[in-house]
């Protein structure tokens, strides 16, 4: 009996100190990345995030971050995915569903333009073009040429902002951009009803 408690004291303390040690260095992590955002260096910072969340994937504020992080790298596809993630940790975080939004319109907005295309798989990458050579007369006759899966992933990232950026009003009570975000809801509508596949 004494040896079977002895063995469960000594597994209770690894794993406490193991637990503190994580803790510690997802903490450490994450500074790290601060500095690397505060500086301008977004390719850093998300890696030392996606570290971090890897040590521990629980911690709400380095899920967000992350995001952040996607969104100002301009990385839209996978600031909406931590942004989701970050959202099933803390789903009453007001300001996680109006960020959603923005790349959520943000990403729709680089489709429709061309300034990225959504492979057969729904992957997102950045087209295989010379700019110099694309002039704004063939990204809108492109625009009107929208294969379906494309037309589809706008039609969803549309509907999900709009949506978002609803449970960000109702979550956030009373907000100072209540009608700027009324308004941006209204023009994502009329967006929508313009992209929308037939």
């Amino acid at each position: 009996m004494k040896k079977a408690f002895l063995l469960a004291c000594i597994l209770l303390i690894s794993v406490l100190s193991t637990a503190c040690i994580n803790n510690f260095a997802v903490q450490e992590l994450n500074n790290k990345a601060k500095d690397f955002m505060d500086k301008g260096d977004y390719v850093s910072a998300i890696e030392r995030l996606k570290s971090s969340v890897d040590l521990d994937g629980s911690v709400f504020e380095t899920r967000y971050n992350l995001a952040v992080a996607y969104t100002k790298a301009e990385d839209y596809a996978n600031a909406i995915k931590s942004y989701n993630d970050a959202i099933k940790l803390n789903p009453n975080f007001a300001d996680a569903y109006y960020s959603l939004a923005v790349c959520e319109e943000n990403l729709a907005k680089d489709i429709i333009s061309g300034n990225v295309v959504v492979n057969d798989d729904d992957t997102i990458s950045r087209p295989e073009t010379d700019e110099n050579k694309v002039t704004a007369e063939d990204k809108l006759a492109d625009k009107k040429k929208l294969p379906d899966n494309s037309l589809k992933m706008v039609t969803t990232l549309l509907t999900n902002a709009i949506s978002d950026y609803g449970i960000y009003l109702d979550k956030s009570g009373t907000s100072d951009d209540r009608k700027f975000v009324e308004d941006k809801i209204k023009e994502l509508q009329l967006l929508l009803a313009e992209n929308t596949v037939k």
